[in-house]
């Protein structure tokens, strides 16, 4: 194989399996160590097929993820279904969004349980693996009550809407409702060795470990791995010194890719991701850039998140600036469930501390305030606007970025026949008069 062929599949290998190694790493960094009734899995372990929940709404330095969202308590589970089904317990809801983001070990978003697709009444589910051979058994036969997962591993990032603090004792009581069983009732949780440093340097050999243990685990299609055996990526494969060599070469080379995420820019200078529905399909290289960034994203339908680095006249979001973001009168973000902007600091895409405890704003913060004729301006300042504290959403004092979270979009934000209007500078922290 020629030298420069040899380099492009070892890329195209890296970019493929990116998905794998983040898996890996968020398996190890985030499943439980110590759960309640069980107590600790044994040394250098971890639970699998339990629930845990987050008891706080997120603030400044408080995530381990980027971009981190401020409106909703997340649930979450690693899921191991090789010895068998489970069935996944959920409480009635009356009525508040939820949903139970399914992820398989590509990270497709391959199901999704909550009220968009299944409702918000108690229901129970039953998650079986590819290798499962049974049908469907009985109290499981209406629509989406059983469901298939295509990797025996599944990652479910549960997320519950929360209005504000006093909201919590509720969603905390919703939280404790959601439970996970075998379905041969003879299992507990179990522990599992994640077998990775999720703060390890994504070096070659690392990388190849944790990826081919994926591949063995969660077997993709054959035709779509078999010629990258020949760089040393696939379950069987052993790279030896030139491999790992030609690898960290490939690691280096697609990490700015995957750090430059595909979008379209409106003409407002909002920028839209690509819509996915279930799965990435074969767009290998935006599944990676989601994994390294994004990770855990819903499918398109459930929401969608457009980001605002830019003002209106393209110059970068500042803190030495303010702005205005005015919505006109029946023309708030057209969404089924709820919306939210929610503000980052542009070095390390984390929510921005502030004196106010506001790290997002959107169709449940009480108090904003209309304007005359029926619109909404969001103001955006490092300092407090005087005249506008309810609408004003703290920044920082140097470069951040927006993102617009809208949960169950309707057809014309998906579609692009809603427009966001732009983030226009203001020329005082007052910003103009509507």
């Amino acid at each position: 194989m020629a030298h420069a062929e040899l380099r492009a599949l070892t890329e195209e290998a890296a970019v493929y399996a990116w998905p794998l190694y983040e898996m890996r790493r968020m398996r190890a960094a985030t499943s439980p160590q110590r759960i309640a009734g069980t107590g600790a899995a044994p040394a250098g372990q971890r639970w699998c097929n339990v629930f845990t929940h987050a008891r706080e709404l997120l603030r400044a330095d408080a995530s381990r993820v980027v971009t981190p969202n401020n409106d909703t308590l997340y649930t979450t589970a690693w899921l191991d279904l090789g010895d068998g089904p489970l069935v996944i317990d959920v409480p009635d809801t009356a009525g508040r969004y939820y949903v139970l983001g399914l992820l398989d070990f590509h990270t497709n978003p391959f199901a999704h349980i909550g009220q968009r697709l299944t409702g918000t009444e108690a229901r129970s589910f039953l998650l079986s693996g590819p290798d499962w051979q049974g049908g469907t058994p009985a109290g499981f036969a209406a629509p989406g009550a059983h469901v298939r997962s295509p990797t025996r591993w599944v990652w479910i990032i549960g997320r519950i809407l929360v209005d504000g603090p006093q909201d919590l004792p509720a969603v905390h009581a919703l939280q404790d409702g959601f439970a996970l069983r075998p379905f041969d009732a003879g299992r507990a949780p179990k522990a599992f060795d994640p077998d990775c440093d999720p703060k390890a340097p994504p070096s070659a050999a690392h990388y190849a470990a944790q990826v081919n243990a994926a591949l063995r685990e969660n077997p993709p299609p054959a035709r779509e791995i078999a010629r990258f055996a020949a760089v040393g990526i696939g379950p069987d494969a052993a790279p030896d010194a030139a491999q790992l060599a030609a690898l960290q070469a490939a690691i280096d080379a697609v990490q700015p890719r995957l750090r430059t995420p595909q979008a379209r820019r409106t003409a407002s200078h909002w920028q839209h991701k690509p819509l996915v529905a279930g799965a990435f399909g074969e767009d290998h290289l935006y599944r990676a850039q989601v994994a390294l960034q994004y990770i855990g994203m819903l499918e398109s339908r459930e929401a969608v998140y457009p980001l605002a680095w830019h003002d209106a006249e393209g110059e970068p979001l500042s803190g030495r600036h303010a702005y205005a973001l005015r919505f006109a009168p029946d023309a708030l973000p057209p969404v089924d469930a709820f919306w939210s902007l929610t503000m980052y600091d542009s070095r390390d895409c984390m929510l921005v501390d502030n004196p106010i405890d506001r790290y997002a704003i959107g169709d449940r913060t009480p108090g904003l305030a209309r304007d005359a004729d029926g619109g909404l301006t969001i103001r955006i300042a490092h300092a407090c606007p005087a005249d506008a504290q309810a609408n004003w959403l703290p920044a920082p004092r140097e470069g951040f970025y927006l993102c617009l979270r809208a949960y169950l979009p309707r057809p014309e934000l998906l579609e692009g026949r809603y427009v966001l209007p732009p983030v226009v500078r203001t020329p005082d922290p007052q910003g103009p008069t509507p």
